[in-house]
């Protein structure tokens, strides 16, 4: 017999993929457009306006419920003027405040309180005040940033700001 030479088999290799940081990322991923899939979702307050019955078809429906709403005026110097219901008709007077517990806060609970009764005897209850705040080009930051505090201490969740002012409110701002 003759001298063959042995065949040089080659060492077989473990073809194992390690998977650990494909996991992770893919974990990521789907924690990732979780998050994105919730804060894409809109956000959306519910205007409720008055019932009018009968008084629908001539446009009376659209109108907002100005039993429940309140404008507060900021201007310089932390003014504050406070008024209820629509500015040519107002349930109240407007009145100048301050801020802080017996001012604004004391004025916008006790209306917030008045108007979750006369929900109530609507039939409809929890719909609290609708405040409207509109601070004026003179108004500080700060102004803003304390009434808003005030809304969340009160516990009003329906507010607007706008920075619009009709003629009735420039007048009185520059009246008192």
């Amino acid at each position: 017999m003759q001298n063959l030479p042995k065949k040089v088999r080659s060492k077989k290799l473990n073809a194992r993929v390690d998977l650990t940081a494909m996991v992770s990322v893919s974990f990521l991923l789907i924690i990732f457009f979780m998050v994105v899939g919730e804060l894409s979702k809109p956000k959306a307050m519910e205007y409720y306006t008055p019932d009018c019955g009968d008084e629908c078809f001539l446009g009376g429906c659209y109108r907002p419920d100005e039993n429940r709403s309140t404008t507060v005026l900021l201007d310089k110097n932390n003014k504050i003027i406070v008024y209820s219901g629509l500015i040519y008709a107002p349930i109240a007077t407007p009145k100048g405040m301050q801020y802080g517990k017996n001012g604004i806060r004391k004025e916008l609970f006790d209306r917030n309180k008045t108007v979750l009764e006369y929900s109530a005897a609507l039939g409809k209850p929890g719909r609290g005040l609708t405040v409207i705040i509109k601070p004026s080009k003179k108004s500080s930051y700060g102004n803003l940033v304390d009434i808003i505090d005030e809304m969340k201490i009160i516990g009003i969740t329906s507010y607007s700001i706008v920075d619009y002012y009709t003629p009735e409110e420039e007048k009185l701002l520059a009246s008192k």
